[in-house]
Formats: C-alpha cells, structure tokens, sequence
C-alpha cells in the first residue's frame, strides 16, 4: 500500500470535498480517500500496482477540480511553505479588492431599484415610470459586472453540474442565473409592456446574492488562513541561515538549505541550531523548550546532541550537521502536525454523507416548491422567488467546515504550546478525559525561574542580592536573569565593578572585581569548594555535612539562593573600597 497527499484546487465547499472522496474511492485499490476542505489536501491510500498517481489526478480532473501530487521526498518546507503563502496572500488580496468593487456596485444597484421605494432622487433619465428601458438598462450593466466578478461560482457551480457532483456554487449559480435571465426577458418586454418594471425586473436579486456570498466566502478564506498559522511558525524556527566552518576554519555565511549531513556550523550565542547535529567543540547552555517544554537551558559539551530549531543561549558551539530535510526533529514534529490535521475526526464522517447528497436535495426541494406555488395559481415572479431563494439560502458549507477548521485551530494551538495531537479522532476522544497526569514540572510553570527566597548566613540580605544580580549581569543564563530580576524588583543596586567574567558552564560563573578580590555566583543544587586557592563555588553529587549544617534553613531549588559564611565574607570583602 502507498499512502500519498495531494493539493485538490477549486473546492469551495463541504460538497466539493466529497465529491473528491467519491471519485477517489471508487478507484480500484483505493483503500482510504479522506480529503481536508480547509487544508485543500487529500490523504489517499492505494495498492500501486492496481492504481497509479496518473489515474488519480485524471480522476479528480474529471470531476471538475484540480490536483497535483505533493512530493513526499525530503524538501525544503519552509520555501515551499513560503511561496504557497505568498500565492494565497496575493490571491487573498486580489478577491478582496475585487468584493470591495462588488459592495460598491450593488450599493448603487440597490439605490437605482430600491431607491425610489423611499423618495430616493435619482436622475430623470433613469426614472421607471418615463424612462422604463434605461432604468433596467443600468442595473442589467451594474449586474453584468457583479456577475463577473464573482465568475468563480458559475465557472465552478455549472462544471459541477455538468459532472453530476453538484456543489454549493451550483446552487448560487442556478439561482442568481435564473433571476437575471427572467430580467433579461422582462426588459425585452418593456418597451410594450412598462408595467413589468414594477415586478419583472430582478437584477439587484442576483447581484446582490453573488456579492454577499462572495463576502462570506472571502471571510472563511480569511479564517481559513489564520487556522494554518501555527504549521507556519513551527517552520520559522529554522533559522534562514548558518554559519558553515570550512575545512582550513574560514567561517562563511551560507543558506541553511544548501547544508548537508557532515557539514560543520558554528552557533553563537543567542543564534538557533539551523539542524540536527552533534557537538564537536565548545560547551553551553540549549534552549529545547520547543521539543521539550522545558524552560531551564541543558548544558551542552563536544559528543551531545542538539535539535534544528533551538537556542543557544550561552556558549558558542561547532556543530557537525547528521541530519537534514525531512529527517530532522523538527520536520518530523511538522509532518505530524499536518497529518493530525490532515485526519477526520469520526463526527466529520457523518458531515461529509449529508453534504454529499444535501445539494442535490435542496435542489429538488426548490423545483417541487417552484412548481406546487405555480400549480397553485401563483405569478411567475413570485415562483422565482420562491425558487431562488431556497436555492441561496441553503448551504452547506458550515456544516462541513466547521469540523475540519476545528481540527486544524485545536492542532495548531497546541503545536503552539508544545503540545502534539496524533489525529483528529484522538482530539475528539480527549473530550472525555477528566483526568490529565504530567511528568514535567518546566509544562505546569509561567517558564521563567524566579527568585522565591534569599537566605544569608550572617550576610545583610539585600547586600548579597545586589551582589549576586551585578555578578550575574553578564551572564544570559535563565536563573542569572531571574535574580537580576529580583533585585531590580526590589530596587537594589551594587556599587561594586566586575573586572572580568568566567562563565563556568554547569557549575556558575566567576568574577574579578577591580579591588582583586573574587567572589562567585553559584546556582542551585548542591556546592562543594573546589580544592583551589581562588575562591570558586562549583556543582557537586553531594553536599559535606558543615555545609548541609549552614545550610539547614529551607530552601527552594532552582529558584532560590543560599550563602554560606565564606561565602557572605567574600562580597563584604569585594564591596570594601
């Protein structure tokens, strides 16, 4: 079995979508056709050696639509997203221009033949009662250029009926045709007949239907863009470009797309990991939240591996490029993201079979209407009336929308916040879920450590806040932030001057101040002294008993600072002029 996604072009509606699926399926050796209205996408599952990509599009084509494979090979998704983005923007654009010019025309139109109702002005020349013929003559002009503008629901609505799949644009398209040719009739007429100028014409009828649905379907484009956002912003985490490091150590600026596996990039500090890859030299500090939903960095050393997409926050890093295209962490995360919302969800399903057969329902509901008033004894204008508007006003396209578009926001929004949903069958099962069981404290917190308690043995504690935050005033480090944080917070400021910084990657940072006394910065976890004349404070498996005696008072870690009384002496001994 092959399994392939095809963009489907020209579906307007949920009867577009399964008119798809029910060509498709009936296909031999299609097993699985499920087709996306707000992603214009179809998954399609099929035995390759009783079906080809061939049959498929000619199929579709056949149907009235169009459809073109999307390469399942390793690709650049973020130029190709790029480019589909700035087609559907341009073309987003253009039908809004072209609706504005269709709002202000059916204004006018509906002034021409609505405005004498209420005393309305209008010129002698277009008067109905003295000037009949050019008073339809300017709404059939004003119409002809409503109609054109919205062309796309003739060109669409009769292939469909031509192909025995009648969707919604049929339905605008039959009622809205045969409102302006009844007019058209009737104005041939008024040259004899002047009296039909008060019920024959209904130009602006049709008009105005194809403007207003053109208005709602420029809408639902709209939203339909918006749903699609969060694929897109996964994408924009790979960064455009990377810093390749040459075989004789030259550093050249170079597309990411061009990278292959064995190339070597160098990531500064601040700079994101332009793909998968393992460290070669330097050490530092890794942003994964957006793999790992972890807020505090992880230490990176030469042998650790690092995702495309996260950020280096302290360290420079050479990195030996393993993986590309596809096969990197964050392409894969994408492609599940699109094939959640890619799947139905089972309610979808029953969707999908009423608008399959809603149109041509509706339709058949419309001539028995038409015809039990005609029957009945009623005029012809009031039967098209009748007919057009139970043609117009039934629509299906929310009913087949609504399901998908909810699928693609509750995916997106949770891709967004590190959250992958499989399908949409299990987003419709997580509805009765009552009870939510997480194994990482970095998902339930704001994500920014703060500072919770000070606790100084024998040190003032504003003092050693104020300075823990100057020594920590160079470092990009999660927790150095949080504390620079919590001093300005409390408006504490140090008079001292760090000289020089050493950034002790997994253990602190440490200082010199211009009185050449040193004092150290140490983050959470349990200290021990370095066996080392110069004062540093590192990370270590256990605490001695003294310090664990100094250090009895609670204490949160992570988020708190402790201080031992060397430790009190030595930024009293620095803050000494």
């Amino acid at each position: 079995m092959v399994r392939e996604t095809y963009l489907i072009e020209g579906m307007h509606c949920a009867a577009c979508s399964a008119s798809v699926e029910r060509v498709t399926r009936k296909l031999p050796g299609v097993q699985r056709s499920d087709v996306n209205l707000t992603l214009n996408r179809m998954e399609i599952e099929y035995d390759e050696a009783k079906c080809s990509p061939d049959m498929i599009v000619a199929k579709i084509q056949k149907a009235g639509f169009g459809a073109r494979p999307m390469e399942a090979k390793a690709r650049d998704l973020k130029k190709e997203a790029e480019a589909r983005e700035k087609e559907e923007e341009k073309a987003f654009r253009r039908e809004r221009n072209g609706i504005i010019a269709a709002i202000i025309l059916a204004a006018a139109l509906m002034y021409i033949s609505m405005g004498g109702m209420f005393g309305a002005p209008l010129p002698g020349i277009l008067d109905m009662h003295t000037h009949a013929v050019n008073f339809g003559l300017a709404q059939l002009l004003l119409s002809i250029v409503i109609m054109y503008i919205g062309r796309r629901f003739y060109v669409s609505g009769f292939k469909s009926l031509a192909h025995l799949a009648p969707n919604m644009d049929s339905l605008v398209a039959i009622g809205s045709t045969a409102s302006f040719i009844y007019s058209v009739v009737t104005l041939f007429l008024l040259t004899d007949r002047p009296g039909l100028v008060h019920d024959g014409l209904y130009f602006e009828s049709a008009a105005v239907v194809v403007t207003l649905v053109s208005l709602g379907k420029h809408m639902e484009s709209g939203s339909k863009h918006k749903t699609t956002g969060a694929i897109r912003r996964l994408m924009e985490l790979t960064p455009d470009t990377a810093v390749l490091v040459g075989e004789n150590g030259s550093l050249t600026e170079v597309p990411t797309e061009i990278l292959r596996a064995g190339d070597t990039v160098l990531v500064k500090p601040g700079e994101r990991v332009p793909l998968d890859g393992e460290v070669v030299s330097g050490e530092g500090g890794v942003d994964e939240s957006m793999l790992t939903g972890e807020s505090l960095p992880v230490d990176k050393a030469p042998g650790s591996e690092v995702t495309g997409g996260s950020i280096s926050v302290n360290g420079s890093l050479t990195v030996k490029i393993t993986r590309t295209g596809a096969d990197t962490t964050l392409s894969k995360i994408i492609k599940i993201v699109e094939d959640a919302q890619g799947k139905k969800a089972p309610i979808s399903k029953t969707a999908d079979k009423v608008a399959g057969v809603f149109v041509p329902v509706v339709m058949g509901i419309s001539v028995l209407a038409a015809a039990v008033w005609l029957i009945a004894g009623q005029s012809v204008p009031f039967v098209l009336k009748v007919f057009t508007s139970v043609l117009v006003i039934a629509c299906p396209c929310a009913m087949g929308l609504a399901t998908p578009t909810a699928i693609v926001v509750g995916t997106g929004l949770g891709a967004s916040n590190g959250i992958l949903i499989k399908s949409g069958e299990a987003l419709e099962t997580l509805h009765g879920v009552d009870t939510a069981v997480l194994d990482k404290t970095g998902t339930v917190t704001s994500g920014k450590p703060a500072v919770t308690d000070v606790i100084a043995a024998g040190a003032e504690r504003g003092e050693l806040l104020s300075t823990a935050a100057l020594i920590e005033a160079a470092s990009a480090h999660p927790l150095a932030e949080a504390v620079i944080r919590a001093a300005g917070e409390e408006g504490l400021c140090s008079a001292l001057k760090v000289e020089s910084f050493e950034n002790l990657s997994g253990r602190g940072v440490r200082p010199r101040s211009p009185t050449e006394a040193r004092c150290c910065s140490a983050r959470s976890g349990s200290w021990t002294r370095a066996a080392s004349t110069s004062p540093r404070w590192e990370r270590g498996p256990t605490s001695s008993p003294a310090r664990a005696r100094r250090s009895s008072s609670p204490r949160k870690t992570g988020a708190s600072w402790a201080c031992s009384p060397w430790r009190t002496r030595c930024a009293r001994q620095a803050a000494r002029p």
